[in-house]
């Protein structure tokens, strides 16, 4: 079964993407984890990407689309995958249908977990994390015992530059100019599957696992 993911920052991709991959039995699959794998492992593409990463640059469609389908090309992924954060543009996905038809393959099911910009905002602009263990709260969701303080180590809690309400919205109308239209994309192929992903985590679990068994 090959599953890709789609919705805004922060509307829990990441969260549900688990929770699928050990149910489905399919490896996750997200653009950066296949950036630092051929990174480190020194392919081609990997150099070619770092060259770009270091500099703060943008990596090109064509290098990306190599990496995603030498990764898509590996073993563990012959039974399906689940793609996160690739496509991300229209060309992206023209290419991703090429790559899938040359290996005999190709896109089962598209899931796309609406959430209401209001509701992202709040979500994450409210993320704290800890600067001495990592951990991560959230002041509606998730706060710590003590405001400011990280419950597991006492450590001082922080919001990341990218996590204000201007960077956030800036995150948000890049995703609506650039990616939304995949929605009409893979709407017109009939894969295109919605979600309420405002909705409690196991309910939005329960309504993707039925999506996917259906």
């Amino acid at each position: 079964m090959n599953i890709l993911f789609m919705g805004p920052p922060g509307a829990g991709k990441g969260t549900q993407a688990e929770r699928i991959v050990d149910t489905f039995g399919v490896p996750h699959i997200s653009t950066g984890d296949a950036f630092r794998l051929a990174m480190k492992q020194g392919t081609p593409l990997g150099v070619k990407a770092k060259e770009f990463v270091d500099q703060g640059l943008l990596v090109p469609d064509e290098v990306t689309n190599g990496i995603v389908r030498d990764r898509l090309a590996e073993p563990d992924c012959s039974k399906g995958f689940l793609l996160d954060g690739f496509p991300r543009t229209l060309a992206q996905a023209e290419a991703l249908d090429e790559m899938l038809a040359d290996m005999g393959r190709k896109i089962d099911h598209v899931i796309n977990l609406k959430v209401d910009r209001s509701f992202l905002l709040a979500r994450l602009t409210g993320r704290r994390i800890c600067k001495s263990c990592g951990s991560t709260y959230h002041v509606m969701f998730n706060p710590p015992k003590q405001d400011g303080v990280c419950d597991k180590c006492g450590g001082e809690l922080y919001q990341r530059s990218d996590d204000t309400e201007e960077k956030v919205g800036t995150r948000l109308d890049e995703y609506s100019s650039k990616t939304a239209p995949l929605l009409a994309y893979y709407g017109d192929k009939g894969l295109l599957r919605e979600v309420d992903g405002e909705k409690d985590i196991d309910a939005v679990t329960a309504e993707i696992g039925s999506l996917l068994r259906g």
